[in-house]
């Protein structure tokens, strides 16, 4: 992977609930700082498009799912520890 990847994300939320707000502002700080112009992300809100959801296998809200680069990596959680989602998205070390 290197510094010009695009990051295609898949964000599955429980409606409006807190966490799942938070996720989705947590998500948009963090791309709009470390991936500035290299990301798509799609809401998907498992309440209205619950058949979507076990077909990914979610279980749990919210969860991320980084589409591209590969490999498909998940995310569980509100996203609110920056250094574990650079980590977890291999971008420890590109984001300096």
């Amino acid at each position: 992977m290197n510094r010009r990847s695009h990051f295609k994300f898949h964000l599955y939320v429980a409606g409006d609930a807190p966490n799942s707000a938070k996720a989705i502002a947590n998500l948009a700080t963090f791309c709009r700082t470390h991936l500035a112009e290299r990301y798509e992300i799609e809401i998907v809100d498992v309440f209205r498009e619950p058949k979507r959801a076990l077909a990914e296998g979610i279980f749990m809200t919210p969860t991320l799912i980084a589409l591209t680069p590969p490999p498909v990596r998940r995310i569980v959680g509100t996203l609110s520890h920056t250094q574990t989602v650079l980590l977890a998205l291999g971008l420890v070390g590109l984001a300096e």
